[in-house]
Parts: structure tokens; sequence; C-alpha cells
């Protein structure tokens, strides 16, 4: 009989095309995945992939095979989320999607709190960009992810616990410095540094200032808000910042002043996102109260 495990393992080899990467992805050895593949081909009398000491591929007919896979998976996937969803709030283990700007400032604000409200529970973190994340909140790989809102999550519910402005961050030299507030009129006049694309945090700051992606005096390339902080600080220009990085990145830099977008608000919105047919909404109400909780007290 076909096992879970070999649907989960076909599936990881159809998504790296290399059977070591797979393996590794699924926590076994190279042989014993190879094994269980090849059973899964034998059991079901198709030659799902094509694969030599150079590459893989999934055959014509291992295309049908393993959408029918996925569509088992995610069945499979639901029916532990159901069974889950009965037991005790928070009394099962949860995987959580997180993207870089806002893992390493919310994170260390929650982590204890749960592990001291709920010391059982067992959390996966996957820190990724929203695009990934809610891909894999759609596809099951992960029950809920922490996003910053306005982004597209059509088809998935939203549960907001968090809303916060920018800051705008510069060497104290700046002649701008000392001022209380700052508009994005101002702004267009700075040399702003903000994330490469694909960060929605870059998307958030240009919609906040009522800018675009094209006007001459921005760039853009940097992976995280560190180090465009540590740019700032090298007198290289000007970025924005969240309010939950303030107290990491700004406040214990004494080269750095900050100063609030004057621009209607709040400039993005914090939310746990979820499929429709997660049964595991009290976890998340849970959640969510813990969170709004912490950053009261800290923010």
């Amino acid at each position: 009989m076909i096992s879970t495990k070999q649907l989960i393992y076909a599936l990881a080899v159809q998504k790296t095309l290399h059977f070591k990467k797979a393996a590794e992805q699924c926590h076994i050895s190279q042989s014993a995945l190879s094994t269980a593949i090849t059973e899964f081909e034998r059991q079901l009398g198709v030659q799902v992939f094509e694969r030599d000491n150079k590459k893989v591929l999934v055959t014509p007919l291992g295309q049908q095979v393993l959408a029918k896979v996925a569509t088992i998976s995610a069945l499979l996937g639901e029916l532990q989320t159901f069974a889950d969803g009965q037991k005790e709030p928070l009394s099962y283990p949860m995987s959580v999607g997180v993207i870089p700007t806002i893992g390493p400032y919310i994170l260390p604000r929650i982590l204890p709190a749960i592990r001291a409200d709920y010391p059982n529970l067992s959390l996966q973190i996957v820190e990724e960009q929203s695009h990934v994340l809610v891909e894999m909140v759609r596809e099951g790989e992960l029950d809920t992810a922490i996003l910053a809102l306005p982004y597209n999550i059509e088809g998935l519910l939203s549960f907001e616990f968090w809303q916060e402005d920018f800051y705008w961050v510069t060497n104290k030299q700046d002649t701008h410095a000392n001022q209380q507030e700052i508009t994005s009129h101002e702004l267009k006049h700075m040399h702003l540094m903000l994330l490469k694309d694909g960060h929605c945090l870059k998307d958030h700051a240009l919609e906040a200032c009522k800018l675009t992606k094209q006007t001459d005096n921005f760039s853009f390339g940097a992976t995280s808000l560190n180090t465009l902080v540590q740019m700032v600080a090298g007198g290289m220009g000007s970025t924005l910042v969240p309010a939950m990085a303030m107290d990491q990145l700004i406040r214990l830099n004494n080269e750095l002043a900050a100063v609030h977008l004057n621009e209607p608000g709040p400039h993005r919105r914090i939310a746990f996102i979820v499929r429709p047919t997660y049964t595991g909404v009290a976890s998340i109400e849970k959640l969510k109260q813990l969170c709004q909780k912490q950053l009261s007290n800290k923010c």
C-alpha cells in the first residue's frame, strides 16, 4: 500500500528535481528516499521520474500522477488540521511563517510569552518573503503566516493584531534630523534607500509616501533593514523603518535620528493569514491576543 511518506517524498522530488535536495528537505538519507520513490513507482506500475546522475525529470504521466498526489496530500493535511482543531488551542504542533521585516522584531517579544503560557506547544518557524508564505499557506505547507498588509491574500482570511507607522531614519548630521515630523513632499528631495523588489515593506513605504519606483532619487537593492540602517549610519542616504524595529535598529545607535512620517496611517497592518478551511482558528485567536499584549507592553 502506498504510504503518506511516499507521497511527501514524491512531491519533494517534484519540487526540487534533485534527490539529494529532496532527501535533505524530508530529513532522510538519499538512499532511503530513492528506495521509497522506486517502491512508489513499482506499486503504481508507472514511471513518475526520469533520473540519471545529472538530472531528474518528471514524465508526462508522472505529471498527472503528481497532480493527484498533491490533491491527496492537501486532503490529508485538512484531515489532520480538523483533528487538531478538536483539541485545546495551542496544544498541538503549528507551523508559522513570518516575513523578514517582521520576524526579527516580533519574535523576540512573543516567543518567551508563548513558551511561558504554552510550554508544550511545538512551533516550526519559517522566514520567507510574502509571496512565498502566501503560497505555502494556500498549499497547506504552513498553518498560518504573519504578513504586513495591505497585500494580495485573495482566497485567505486575515486576523489583524497590530498597526504601525514608518519613521524616516537619517544620520544626525542631516539638516532635517531634529524635526519631529517629515512629509512625503520633503522626502522627494532626499536620497532614500529601500529594500529590493520582492519585499512588501518597500511597497508599503512607497505607498505611505505617495512615491513610485521611478523616482530618480531612490535606490533599491538591500535585503535587510539592518543593512539599510548601517548604510544610513555610514552617511550613504536615509531610509524608512517600521515602528516595531526602532528599538533594535535605531535607539541604540548614537549616529542616527528618527523622524515620524507625517502621512495618513497606519502605514502597515500586521496580521495572521490562514486558509478558510483551517480549523485551528481558536489557536490563531490565542496567538493574536498574545501578540497584541506583548506589543502593547513594549511599543
